[in-house]
C-alpha cells in the first residue's frame, strides 16, 4: 500500500458527514485538485487535536519564546468549510503518529490503515509497504488551526449526559447510572 504525502497542503482539516449521533469522520487534506480522505473515529479525532496542542505548547515550552508558534490559531487560518465533495474513504484510520520535525519547524501527522492483527504503535516515518498511510507535514499555525476545528468538530455532536456521559439521544437515553439496561 502506497504513503500518501501532503507536504504544506492547502487544506488539512477534520470534518464529518451525516448528522449527529449517525456522523462519519475524516481526516481530509487537499493539494490543488489532489484530494484525500481517511476514515476515523469520532474519539481518534478528538485525540488528535488535544495533543496537538500539547505538543506544539511542549515545543514552545522547550524553545523559550525561539520557535515561531502561535499561541492560539491565526484568524486567516480558521476553516469551517464542509469537506471537499465527493468524500471518498481511502482507508480507515488505526494507528496514528505525531512528530516535531525541528529542521523545518513543522507538525508531521501520519494515519495508518487499520488492520485486523493487534499491532504496537507505529513511529514515524516507519514504512510497511502493506498498510496504507496517509502522511501530512503542516506548519505550526495550520496545527492550531486543525485542532481548532477538531475540537469544535467533537463538540457540535450529541451533548453527554451529565451522569453517565454517554450521549443523549433525542428519542431519550436509558442511562445505566439510574440503573438503565445498557444493551
Amino acid at each position: 500500500m502506497p504513503v500518501i504525502s501532503f507536504e504544506l497542503p492547502d487544506r488539512f482539516v477534520a470534518g464529518v458527514v451525516g448528522q449527529p449521533g449517525e456522523r462519519a469522520f475524516f481526516l481530509q487534506a487537499r493539494d490543488g485538485r489532489r484530494v484525500t480522505s481517511v476514515a476515523l473515529e469520532k474519539f481518534q479525532v478528538s485525540l488528535l487535536a488535544e495533543r496537538l496542542e500539547e505538543l506544539l505548547d511542549e515545543v514552545l515550552r522547550r524553545a523559550e519564546g525561539d520557535a515561531v508558534i502561535p499561541a492560539v490559531a491565526p484568524a486567516e487560518l480558521r476553516d469551517d468549510e464542509p469537506l471537499d465533495q465527493p468524500v471518498e474513504e481511502e482507508f480507515r484510520v488505526g494507528t496514528m503518529a505525531l512528530a516535531w520535525d525541528p529542521e523545518d519547524a513543522r507538525v508531521v501527522i501520519e494515519a495508518q490503515e487499520a488492520t485486523e492483527e493487534e499491532e504496537p504503535a507505529a513511529e514515524v516515518g516507519d514504512d510497511d509497504p502493506a498498510i496504507a498511510v496517509l502522511r501530512v507535514s503542516i506548519t505550526p499555525a495550520q496545527a492550531r488551526a486543525f485542532a481548532e476545528r477538531a475540537l469544535r468538530l467533537v463538540a457540535a455532536g450529541r451533548p453527554p449526559c451529565p451522569l453517565c456521559g454517554r450521549p443523549l439521544d433525542s428519542a431519550g437515553h436509558v442511562c445505566p447510572r439510574q440503573n438503565g439496561y445498557l444493551g
